[in-house]
């Protein structure tokens, strides 16, 4: 969403963000001056409020003192099939613990979420919210998760996202859990741990003053809802994954109820704002939109339900963009829907791809391209993170931060920011479980944006990482910032020399995932 700010001071260079080279290594565990949840009370003692010009951010730390996790030990059963389960081949140590999906694809561990208000240029933390954890938590590893978005209606700002609703704080394998009890037979969670393991996936909105309602839906049952926004008609949209099992066709003869295959990708859902998740979802609360999707670009069509695997969702101009970059199926690229679509025509709306952007099957291509989010300066200029988990050629020549104009109805690629970003490594990551391995980042997530009156725009991105640790999402990452001349469509001058600047982060046992900013 684009802010413009009236007479916008200068961006200052705070005590607290720190700009570095590529290849430079950070030392210790990190700015946790942001968003520091071991601080946070539910709601800064009824004095939590969204202030303006600020930025907030959404984190989870890691806590094995709870749930399944507790007691989680080698030889401990975990899912592995639809038929057959395997055994743990690590503890709880957050160090080691995320080896076990190795033997477990679906392994994570549910965590709690914080919400933090911190000043958009100094950094200084002006307000901290904790989720109630026995409402809605997260998955802790889950990398694509806790999207925020910023929306306005008469009431003032809300921000919005999605989470898990009823297993509270150390639950395993939460995110490819049903999201209906029953849901799926065929899922390897519901194998391991019964049909009634399920989980609806919550749109969470929250108001100025940290007040929080609930919307559960039926959707994303065996995997994950990864961002929702409130849209200027008063409508819900969300994206997310599904399909965990064995469904291999669209409709009631695979055997999921609801249909996991059609309760996925781009979904409309009507607002329900409870105090409270738990409250019945009414029938039809939700539609996909173009939800037949699917590609086939050999001899053997995609897996249904996975070409639409979406994240990254914005709305601009009336319309829906969002986008797809991880997964074997589909194309990895940016789509757009050019209305808003409703609960009626949400089944007859086309998806299509943004032209100039990719049309390539992500077999074909190996995951050279694996876009995150946008955001919009402007009707012709549009930025897109990419996460740089893909191959060589993504890499190379996409990981970071991408800008690119609409040039005769066509985008077009004009540089990739990546200086102070792409090869930094953090080390000595060390904490109560025994030290991390580096971590080094390889490119962005979640953004959001502001563009001032000068011609320059601010961008703010959570990172994504490479280590060694058995899941890259259970890496401590960062939050951070970079100003971009809006005017310029080349890599050259003092274009070149903008660099990224680290304000929150890395932070031993904690992840950042979301960012939106509060004009």
């Amino acid at each position: 969403m684009i802010r413009y700010q009236p007479g916008r001071r200068p961006m200052p260079r705070s005590l607290l963000p720190v700009a570095l080279l590529a290849g430079t290594a950070l030392a210790g565990i990190g700015n946790d001056s942001i968003a520091d949840d071991s601080r946070a009370s539910d709601d800064n003692e009824g004095r939590f409020h969204l202030e303006h010009d600020s930025l907030v951010i959404s984190s989870s730390r890691y806590d094995r003192s709870q749930g399944a996790l507790a007691s989680l030990t080698i030889g401990t059963m975990l899912p592995n099939s639809a038929t057959a389960t395997t055994a743990a081949v690590a503890g709880n140590n957050y160090v080691t613990v995320w080896s076990n999906a190795s033997v477990d694809g679906s392994f994570g561990a549910t965590s709690p979420i914080l919400l933090s208000d911190v000043d958009a240029f100094s950094g200084r933390t002006l307000a901290t919210r904790r989720v109630p954890a026995d409402a809605v938590v997260t998955s802790f590893s889950s990398k694509s998760e806790l999207g925020l978005h910023i929306a306005k209606d008469p009431r003032g700002s809300h921000i919005v996202f999605v989470a898990y609703a009823g297993p509270g704080v150390g639950a395993l394998d939460v995110s490819n859990s049903d999201a209906v009890a029953g849901q799926d037979p065929t899922n390897p969670v519901t194998f391991a741990f019964g049909l009634n393991y399920a989980f609806p996936r919550t749109i969470v909105s929250m108001d100025e003053d940290g007040r929080l309602a609930y919307t559960p839906t039926i959707n994303y049952g065996g995997n994950n809802g990864r961002s929702a926004l409130l849209g200027s008609n008063g409508l819900y949209y969300s994206v997310g994954n599904a399909n965990n099992g064995n469904a291999t066709a669209f409709g009631a003869s695979n055997g999921t109820n609801p249909d996991v295959t059609e309760t996925t990708g781009l979904e409309v859902v009507a607002p329900i704002n409870a105090p409270r998740p738990g409250v019945t979802i009414p029938v039809g609360n939700s539609t996909e939109v173009d939800p037949l999707l699917q590609f086939k670009f050999t001899a053997k069509a995609d897996k249904p339900g996975k070409d639409n695997n979406y994240r990254g969702v914005t709305e601009y101009g009336g319309a829906l963009y969002f986008t797809k970059g991880s997964g074997s199926n589909g194309v990895d690229t940016v789509y757009a829907v050019d209305s808003l679509p409703t609960l009626q025509n949400a089944a007859s709306t086309t998806i299509n791809i943004v032209p100039g952007f990719p049309i390539d099957s992500a077999k074909a291509t190996g995951g050279d391209f694996t876009p995150f989010a946008v955001f919009f300066a402007n009707s012709t200029t549009m930025y897109v993170t990419d996460e740089g988990s893909g191959n060589a050629t993504d890499a190379a020549n996409h990981a970071g931060l991408q800008k690119w104009s609409l040039i005769d109805g066509v985008w077009q690629l004009d540089y990739v920011l990546t200086k102070g970003l792409i090869g930094v490594v953090a080390t000595n990551l060390t904490g109560y479980d025994g030290r991390y391995p580096d971590v080094t980042t390889v490119g962005l997530r979640n953004l959001t944006g502001v563009v001032h009156e000068d011609g320059k725009v601010t961008l703010w991105a959570t990172t994504s990482t490479s280590s060694a640790s058995g899941d890259q999402g259970a890496d401590p990452n960062r939050v951070v910032r970079i100003t971009d001349d809006l005017a310029a469509t080349s890599l050259t001058g003092r274009v070149a020399q903008e660099s990224f600047e680290t304000i929150a982060g890395p932070t031993y046992g904690k992840v950042y995932r979301g960012v939106a900013y509060v004009d």
